[in-house]
């Protein structure tokens, strides 16, 4: 049984973070057994979440988990790829990972009302005696690293066409499939839902929400993706 380490369900689906959701989703596409517990990161290998214990053994990042389960337990989603398939997929993944992801940070911790509705969700990871203080000094590090990365130099305008761009590239590439690469789910499928979902049930009325919700193939994919692999979901009593 692989144990799956990750942050708190939110908002009806299964994690606040996108790269936990996408590891949770790869297990259940590829039929692996696996329990969801809190994540303790004094454990994390990485230092961050989500990560695994298999066998009695760590594993952090959850691409580099998905690749070990794969080569562990084998490849059946990804098995009839073509490599372009393939290079496509890493593509998009890459997209959605490394500049997406940026334009979901600042919509929960750096916009007043992302983080008025993200804040009081951070609080209940830590004891109530530090719960109202810690959020805050994390936020002023996201901050400092969005500034960092380089997204967070840009003004609020620049910030919303730039994930526009992602996503519309996105939606272009899905078009009329049913996933992303065909009539069949693929391994990059559990990135796609992942972050596509961690944007449309943030319940902030933004404009990069909108833009997104307005993609009605993005939509229509979503509520299949849930259909198909969470069907059986409901939240943690």
């Amino acid at each position: 049984m692989i144990v799956l380490h990750q942050g708190p369900a939110a908002w009806g689906v299964g994690n606040i973070s996108p790269f936990c959701l996408k590891l949770e989703s790869y297990l259940r596409m590829a039929g692996l057994p696996y329990t969801a517990r809190a994540a303790d990161f004094r454990k994390a290998p990485k230092a961050k979440i989500p990560f695994i214990e298999e066998d009695g053994q760590f594993l952090g990042d959850s691409q580099l988990i998905i690749e070990h389960l794969q080569k562990k337990h084998g490849d059946a989603l990804d098995a009839k790829l073509s490599a372009a398939d393939k290079a496509q997929g890493h593509l998009v993944r890459r997209m959605l990972e490394e500049s997406t992801y940026w334009n979901i940070v600042y919509e929960r911790w750096v916009t007043e009302e992302g983080w008025r509705v993200y804040r009081p969700i951070i609080e209940t990871l830590f004891p109530p005696v530090v719960g109202k203080v810690v959020p805050s000094m994390i936020r002023r590090k996201v901050r400092q690293g969005l500034y960092a990365q380089g997204l967070g130099r840009h003004g609020p305008e620049e910030i919303l066409e730039m994930g526009k761009a992602d996503i519309s590239a996105v939606a272009a590439l899905l078009g009329d499939k049913p996933f992303l690469l065909g009539d069949n789910p693929s391994s990059f499928d559990a990135a796609l839902y992942a972050f596509i979902v961690s944007i449309t049930v943030f319940p902030v009325d933004s404009p990069f929400r909108r833009f997104t919700l307005e993609q009605k193939n993005l939509v229509r994919y979503v509520e299949r993706f849930q259909q198909r692999f969470f069907a059986n979901w409901s939240p943690p009593a």
